[in-house]
């Protein structure tokens, strides 16, 4: 082997050693957990309020995020109602008013949990429904993707 073709290799030794080593280090850091995991949200207790007659209603759920990165909330749709939109009460001035928001936030390794007098998922024209029947709603998430939950109706100021 010539003079010039050691050089040529041994030169080339040097970065392939350090991507090899930077490899193994983060091939390691991701086998232990180090990279984290991605947002994960799943719905617990998802409720409704039972409406008085064709009047829209209020839908609460607990989002539950058990990823390492923040997650979130970008539309709702509940497929057999007229529509569905998250909306946010604002009181200013002793007056409360209801404000629709195009997205909310879900923490990493956190619960977001929706109230009628905070934060919930405006419902429109709902279908006709009793104590205990399920609503049907799809949440779609910045991460996680789509998400299918039903809600259970239920009478306002009663948790079942």
């Amino acid at each position: 082997m010539n003079d010039s073709l050691l050089g040529t290799a041994r030169a080339a030794l040097v970065p392939v050693a350090a991507c090899a080593v930077a490899l193994a280090g983060l091939t390691a850091w991701t086998a232990s957990g180090g990279a984290g995991r991605p947002a994960h949200v799943t719905v617990e207790d998802a409720r409704v309020l039972l409406p008085f007659g064709t009047d829209d209603t209020a839908a609460m759920l607990r989002l539950r995020n058990t990823g390492d990165t923040d997650d979130e909330l970008v539309a709702v749709e509940a497929p057999t109602a007229g529509g569905a939109m998250l909306s946010r009460t604002v009181v200013a001035n002793g007056a409360g008013s209801m404000r629709m928001i195009p997205s909310v936030s879900v923490p990493a390794h956190g619960v977001l949990a929706m109230s009628p007098h905070e934060l919930d998922v405006m419902v429109s024209a709902p279908p006709r429904l009793n104590p205990g029947d399920r609503l049907p709603l799809v949440l779609r998430f910045r991460h996680t993707g789509t998400v299918r939950a039903e809600a259970v109706v239920v009478r306002p100021g009663t948790r079942d």
